[in-house]
């Protein structure tokens, strides 16, 4: 071991008060046979444990570290410390990140590509980030990845990528992975042609699609996934790729049967846009053929603009609505969401939501989350819905903004009476004070 490796454990070793006392002049050999001691035991470690000590470190970490001996070295090449592996790629000086060092990249492309199975790459807001997460996607030639996921830390920089750079280098990954099951590529410029490709390659092994706020996909690819992967447990998307022949697609009998059906609502062009409404018949198919299917919505629209949802029943088990909701939108999903299991409202107004809530928890028997923020309810009505509910709340997050005193119920009584409905101590969320 070179002098300059072993700075850490002697820092350590001489800043003990054992060592201390040595130096005062009692047996200075015991520091010297201590501290070989410590050493040998770290170097002679079975390789298992200090793979597992790796796996937990950052990239620079692990290739300091495998240079300390001959042994860590070795299980520095190890493929099953290489099977899972995430590149951060960023521009600023101001990152929260690390980005991965190139000589670094360049190493795991030359010795450890095909021995990389669960891979992601983190970028932030640059161009310049997402354009070499494509350089080195297009060099994962020798790959049999199962997992990749693309990942924007702030604005989806990918989408500022040119289209072609981007789909020839997910291509590469598409045609020599073979074994693909579980792919994240949000606010990408994919497209129909490059999903025909991962499913001319992929399609008995993919699990997992998630590709919500990709404008260059349009039904014919979610489609043609639908055709082909039979596999097919979980899909994300935008709702202006949803339609009636989609879901009727997804319900036959001889193609997928889904366990999580994610659908983003967003509005990319405030008052400008009409959401088309899906039939009731086209979910009923969709849940007779996959009844236990989790139906989950995220809406980040206007006000004026949820006309469409929620007039006839929908099959939907979690709503989170990131933007203002209104009292009338509340009360059409206590009506025609009988399915709900989560519900999280951000924001409504200062327009109490009492029969709302009331209206939800009468209705929707299977709810067992809640939360609540930037809205307002009542004491008493809010220990109503706890009531109806009852100990199958599981959670239960309410801003103390939202629930305002009444004649029956102070903010001082209320944790009370939820807490002996709910069969547990409970206490109303606290804003915290930097």
């Amino acid at each position: 071991m070179k002098r300059s490796d072993c700075s850490v454990v002697n820092t350590v070793i001489q800043s003990s008060p054992a060592v201390k006392q040595l130096r005062l002049g009692f047996c200075p050999s015991l520091e010297q046979t201590h501290m070989h001691t410590v050493l040998q035991d770290w170097g002679s470690l079975p390789h298992h444990v200090v793979l597992r000590i790796f796996q937990y470190l950052p990239l620079i970490d692990r290739a300091r570290a495998s240079s300390v001996c001959r042994r860590w070295n070795e299980v520095f090449h190890i493929p099953d410390l290489w099977r899972k592996f995430e590149f951060e790629l960023n521009q600023s000086a101001t990152s929260y990140f690390k980005s991965t060092h190139p000589d670094l990249i360049q190493q795991i492309i030359k010795k450890h590509a095909a021995h990389l199975q669960y891979v992601s790459f983190k970028v932030d807001s640059s161009t310049e980030s997402a354009e070499t997460a494509c350089d080195i996607l297009s060099q994962l030639v020798n790959c049999s990845i199962q997992t990749l996921g693309l990942i924007s830390t702030a604005k989806p920089s990918f989408m500022n990528v040119s289209k072609s750079h981007f789909v020839s280098a997910l291509t590469v990954v598409f045609i020599n992975s073979k074994s693909l099951s579980s792919i994240k590529i949000e606010d990408t410029p994919v497209d129909d042609p490059s999903l025909k490709i991962l499913v001319a390659n992929n399609s008995d092994t993919l699990r997992l699609l998630k590709m919500s706020s990709c404008p260059h996909v349009s039904s014919d690819g979610i489609l043609c996934v639908a055709d082909h992967c039979q596999g097919l447990k979980e899909l994300a998307l935008n709702y202006y790729i949803l339609s009636d022949e989609l879901l009727l697609a997804l319900s036959s009998e001889t193609h997928v049967n889904l366990e999580h059906l994610r659908i983003d609502v967003v509005s990319e062009n405030p008052g400008q846009m009409e959401f088309h409404s899906i039939k009731k018949r086209s979910w009923d198919a969709l849940i007779k053929h996959s009844p236990g299917v989790n139906v989950v919505m995220y809406f980040f629209l206007y006000e004026e603009e949820f006309e469409t949802f929620f007039k006839e029943e929908t099959p939907v088990t979690h709503l989170y609505f990131g933007r203002s909701v209104s009292k009338a939108v509340l009360r059409r999903i206590g009506h025609n969401c009988p399915r709900l299991i989560e519900l999280v409202v951000c924001a409504n107004g200062l327009q109490p939501l009492d029969s709302e809530l009331i209206c939800i928890a009468e209705h929707c028997k299977n709810l067992t989350a809640l939360g609540l923020s930037e809205c307002e309810v009542s004491c008493s009505a809010f220990i109503e819905f706890v009531r109806l509910c009852g100990r199958r709340l599981t959670q239960l997050s309410i801003m103390e903004e939202v629930l305002v005193p009444d004649d029956s119920y102070n903010l001082e009584e209320i944790h009370t009476e939820v807490s002996k409905y709910l069969g547990r101590v409970w206490f109303p969320e606290v804003m915290p004070v930097w």
